[in-house]
Parts: C-alpha cells; sequence; structure tokens
C-alpha cells in the first residue's frame, strides 16, 4: 500500500504545504516544482505522473474530473476545498489526516471535498 502523497497547486497557499510537510507527509506545491502559470489540465496531468493526490481551490477541477472519467482517464486523487471554508490550519489538520488514513490506491479516480 503506497503513501499518500500531496501536490498543492497554485491556487493553495505555500503555507499548507509547510504544514503538512511539518507533520511528516509527503507534500510540495506547484511553486517547489516549478509549474506556475500551468493550465489546470497540465497540473493534473503532473499529479498523475507523480501518482500525488491533487489539493486545490479552484473548483475548475471538479469538471475536469468529471470529464477524465466520461473519457475512461485516471487520476489519484482530487481534494477540493473553497479557499475561505478552512483556515490554512484547519486545512492542514484535515489533510494530514487523509495521509494518515488513505492510501494512493484508495484515493485513485476519487474527488472528495475536505
Amino acid at each position: 500500500m503506497a503513501a499518500l502523497r500531496i501536490y498543492a497547486d497554485e491556487s493553495v497557499s505555500v503555507a499548507i504545504v509547510i504544514g503538512l510537510r511539518q507533520r511528516g507527509v509527503e507534500a510540495w506545491c506547484a511553486r517547489d516544482a516549478g509549474n506556475l502559470g500551468l493550465s489546470d489540465e497540465e497540473q493534473l496531468e503532473y499529479a498523475c505522473r507523480e501518482k500525488a493526490l491533487l489539493f486545490t481551490h479552484d473548483d475548475d477541477f471538479l469538471r475536469i474530473a468529471h470529464f477524465r472519467a466520461q473519457q475512461g482517464e485516471d487520476h489519484w486523487g482530487i481534494v477540493f476545498v473553497h479557499s475561505k471554508k478552512f483556515s490554512p490550519g484547519e486545512c492542514i489538520r484535515r489533510l494530514a489526516r487523509y495521509a494518515i488514513t488513505a492510501s494512493a490506491e484508495e484515493m485513485k479516480n476519487r474527488v472528495e471535498f475536505l
């Protein structure tokens, strides 16, 4: 069972990624990967190549995930939350819980709302 890895697109605060790392979660962001300015589709493709769950505040990924499912294309999971719903600290706590309780295989092709 592979550990859950979390990739955050550029809509997510770097502070959330740093907080996840401090809790022992393998996490990185678009800035770390040199992916600033990529399209949403390119961000998701990158996450797929890395076998990482994509964390985002961008609801366009919900549409993209639906389209990929219709096309029979896989992804390694998407977790969405509106940027104003939770504080960065609460996002960190909830994402860290995912990393502890779910495997990469369990999140494959799932879309979750934080």
